[in-house]
């Protein structure tokens, strides 16, 4: 029965492919140049970020678990607010770093529409 439903849902592990990247075809005669550490770097990124969101996640959930079953227990009231404290804050530095980034990007670089100059792509050489 889940089988109907695999194939509409595809996993992406990776931004952007080898040698459809932002620097052009990085592969020469099958071995990878420095111009791929761009896309080897965005992946890190991407992947990293997608780590992040699942601990925040799974914090959440073990927080608001523990609150729902300490029954009444001071200590245990205390470890579950400690956990959902530090997931809070977890959230609100990977937010608040993704949108100072973003507003250093717009600001200074021209936004997202000049591809001269993204933020979020690492660059080497031209």
């Amino acid at each position: 029965m889940f089988n109907i439903f695999l194939p509409a849902f595809t996993v992406f592990a990776q931004i952007q492919d080898w040698e459809t990247g932002p620097s052009g075809n990085c592969v020469v005669d099958g071995v990878p140049t420095l111009k791929c550490l761009e896309i080897v770097f965005g992946n890190i990124l991407f992947m990293s970020s997608f780590f992040i969101i699942i601990v925040l996640f799974i914090m959440f959930v073990v927080g608001s678990f523990r609150y729902l079953t300490s029954f009444g227990n001071a200590e245990a009231i205390k470890k579950a607010q400690g956990t959902l404290k530090y997931a809070l804050i977890g959230f609100i530095l990977f937010v608040s770093a993704f949108l100072i980034m973003t507003i250093i990007q717009t600001l200074f670089l021209g936004g997202t529409d000049n591809k001269k100059n993204n933020l979020f792509e690492f660059k080497i050489g031209q």
